[in-house]
């Protein structure tokens, strides 16, 4: 099923379109959204495009990031949802240490009036997930052990 036309590549399980680039969440239970991690990015959020990069370590990242990063985010567009219950499901795919996944506001501001979920122990191969309730607004999702760019989520 295809989520957000701007973003198709992220395969959403529980719940149908609705609208032309928005998922609405479903009263009976959240939608879960699938992400992948690679080496320094995340594959869905970058059009479904792997770069192929290889890390063994944090360093590897932040120095493709430094490099590359700025450029495939703006070239990334933005995923967009309806407000409500959602379950993001993340695997580590080929990444050979542990990782994470931080969801949180935009901005200071963003921060704190916003909600956000966050937490470790992705294990190369192993999918974890992380539930959270959307509120109108931006957010910014990535993964600070994999040194991920920062990428946008809009929820209307």
């Amino acid at each position: 099923m295809k989520l957000a036309a701007n973003f198709a590549a992220c395969a959403l399980l529980a719940s149908p379109l609705a609208g032309s680039n928005a998922v609405a969440a479903e009263a009976a239970g959240p939608a879960v959204i699938e992400l992948t991690q690679l080496p320094c990015q995340f594959l869905e959020s970058e059009g479904g495009t792997d770069h192929g990069y290889r890390s063994t370590n944090i360093k590897d990242c932040e120095a493709i990031n430094a490099r590359t990063g700025a450029a495939r985010v703006d070239h990334a567009k933005p995923l967009q949802l309806k407000a409500g219950r959602y379950i993001f499901r993340v695997t580590n795919r080929d990444v050979p240490y542990e990782l994470g996944f931080w969801l949180r506001g935009d901005g200071i501001s963003g921060r704190v009036t916003l909600p956000s979920v966050s937490g470790g122990g992705l294990l190369t191969g192993k999918t974890q997930d992380y539930a959270i309730d959307l509120r109108p607004g931006e957010y910014l999702y990535s993964c600070p052990l994999n040194t991920t760019p920062d990428y946008k989520l809009v929820v209307n």
